[in-house]
């Protein structure tokens, strides 16, 4: 089987290396050729674990290579999975799939021979429909078929999710491609994986509908959360209560400061302008969005009752920038809004992030000092937030942070660690309904 993906950002980058250690062929295209040049040098762009060993091996074994331009190596390749950028659109708030549709424009003319055209990028219903008229407008000779195979990769376990995922999606409106696809995630179906089979429109509104319902989770669970600050419950242990009820599961039952990241925050912002474009109300998750910003801004409240009410002139050290560990996204991570919100009340903020701190200088304030330590945000603060759960945050010296610390305020957003156990260390602990 020989494959190319066009896009090689997180989802081309990490498919493509993980279709390769599954024994494919693949060509990842790119036309920022300065990132192609850095893939082909064997660096890699964005932060994931075991990524760049995994890209090195598939590249050395010769299954895996990196091109800038489209070529006539096209024409012989059984599949092209588009995995490119869809954005919100600015103006209308729905997704933008300029990107997907100039991916087709670019591969019309080198369609030789029967290809499988597949849309791996989250985009709106119907976009399968006009790919196909893309492509057939380019190249009314051009004999192939439009796909949708969404992914569902979680960034900081995307070769996990790649390699043992919960289930496979493939949408299809002819029976043509079903053997060519099944063909290419065989190796994962032998090892118990469901091939789930559907129309390209089904196949497009559940990843929609997936991630809405996990962002209603977390929304749910943080409003659970003000309501055990208000009256003194534990949201651990009434999460745990719930999550025991085997139709409701525990996952996405932890507390924080709100969802963020490239995918939760677009894709219910989405899902309400697909609804609103089709004539349909979308309640819930128009609820879950307002939900998500109430949280982040119930942060910088507790953020701002740690610190005495009041904010001005306050040191504030915070841990962990990015919107969920193991990642160097910043997208929409809700150290954005909060950290811009203690700013402008006149705080003096520093910062530490494992991976994030460079892509967080571009979206923080310029006030915002970046400290090379964990401890270093420590010294002479007044109130130290936890934002991001790293595991390099979860066994902390608070005997150290004490010695450091001008004041005595934790501010938990994640949840990391007990009340009595950071009460007893000499500090006032501040969690997220507990």
């Amino acid at each position: 089987m020989n494959i190319a993906v066009i896009g090689a950002g997180y989802v081309g980058l990490v498919s493509g290396t993980c279709f390769a250690e599954i024994g494919v062929k693949v060509t990842c295209i790119d036309t920022d050729a300065s990132k192609i040049k850095m893939l082909s040098a064997g660096k890699i762009p964005i932060f994931e674990p075991h990524l760049g060993a995994m890209v090195a091996r598939n590249m050395s074994e010769g299954r895996l290579h990196f091109e800038s331009r489209f070529g006539d190596f096209l024409g012989d390749v059984d599949v092209i999975f588009i995995a490119v950028g869809t954005p919100t659109d600015a103006l209308t708030g729905g997704i933008n799939t300029s990107y997907v549709e100039n991916a087709a424009r670019f591969i019309a003319p080198m369609l030789d021979n029967y290809t499988v055209i597949v849309n791996k990028s989250t985009v709106p219903i119907g976009t399968a429909e006009q790919v196909s008229k893309v492509i057939s407008g380019v190249n009314k000779n051009a004999i192939f078929d439009v796909a949708s195979n969404p992914e569902f990769l979680r960034e900081g376990s995307a070769i996990d999710d790649f390699m043992k995922p919960d289930r496979i999606i493939i949408g299809v409106d002819n029976e043509r491609p079903k053997g060519i696809l099944a063909q290419i995630y065989q190796p994962l179906v032998n090892e118990g994986v469901p091939l789930v089979m559907m129309d390209t429109k089904s196949a497009e509104l559940t990843k929609y509908g997936a991630n809405a319902f996990l962002a209603t989770k977390v929304a749910f669970i943080n409003e659970i959360a003000a309501l055990c600050d208000s009256t003194g419950a534990n949201v651990k242990s009434v999460a745990k209560g719930i999550g025991l009820d085997k139709r409701i599961g525990p996952r996405f039952l932890n507390p924080g400061p709100g969802v963020g990241g490239s995918c939760f925050p677009k894709d219910t912002r989405a899902l309400v302008n697909i609804a609103q474009d089709n004539n349909t109300e979308a309640r819930i998750v128009t609820s879950v969005i307002e939900a998500n910003r109430r949280q982040m801004e119930r942060m910088v409240k507790k953020i701002r009752l740690a610190c005495g009410e009041r904010l001005l002139d306050k040191n504030i050290g915070v841990m962990g920038l990015t919107f969920k560990p193991n990642t160097d996204d910043m997208r929409e991570s809700p150290a954005i809004y909060i950290l811009g919100e203690l700013e402008q009340a006149g705080a003096q903020i520093k910062v530490h992030d494992p991976e994030g701190m460079e892509h967080a200088k571009v979206l923080l304030p310029d006030s915002i000092d970046y400290c090379d330590t964990m401890y270093d945000v420590c010294h002479q603060t007044d109130v130290l937030v936890l934002m991001t759960e790293w595991n390099v945050y979860k066994n902390l010296d608070f005997e150290l942070i004490r010695s450091l610390m001008r004041g005595q305020g934790v501010v938990d957003l994640r949840n990391i660690y007990e009340r009595k156990y950071i009460e007893n260390a000499g500090f006032q602990y501040y969690g997220v309904g507990c």
